[in-house]
């Protein structure tokens, strides 16, 4: 087995499955909501894993528990947040703070946003953190301009 701390926020379709079929353990899923946490038990329990571990946990205010990890793993929750009609602003900023808080000095953190240009993320994450790569996502062009609809980076907690 593959020792490393892995925590994914927000979870219900999960890379946790295919992280612990490669072999890796020590694989915590984290959601706000119990009945996304009861979903993805029933799918993990169908697919015999027994190496991933599930919480209710609110990112925005982790429990103390909450901290170690070598890599933690966002597809969406940067994006809902950002798009929160209450204070998205200091929403953000908690967000940042409490990723610092659980990832391991020298931590890996992966982002995928639809929402977010890689230079608007190297921005919100400035403090506390540097881009380690920048992973290839599909170009579209229209109009004389090519891009990405999405964004996936990673970067190394410093």
């Amino acid at each position: 087995m593959l020792q490393c701390l892995i925590l994914e926020l927000e979870m219900v379709f999960s890379w946790l499955n295919l992280l612990a079929k490669f072999g890796f353990s020590n694989i915590t899923g984290i959601d706000y909501s119990p009945s996304a946490i009861q979903l993805s038990g029933n799918i993990i329990e169908k697919e015999g894993l027994s190496n991933i571990k599930l919480k209710v946990e609110d990112f925005l205010n982790p429990s103390a528990k909450l901290s170690g990890f070598h890599i933690c793993i966002d597809k969406g929750t940067f994006d809902a947040i950002s798009l929160n009609p209450d204070n998205a602003i200091e929403k953000r900023k908690q967000y940042v703070k409490s990723l610092s808080r659980v990832l391991k000095v020298k931590g890996f953190f992966l982002i995928t946003s639809c929402n977010w240009t890689k230079e608007e993320l190297l921005n919100e994450f400035s403090e506390g953190f540097e881009l380690f790569e920048e992973l290839w996502t599909p170009r579209f062009s229209f109009g004389g301009r090519s891009g990405n609809s999405v964004a996936a980076l990673v970067f190394q907690k410093t």
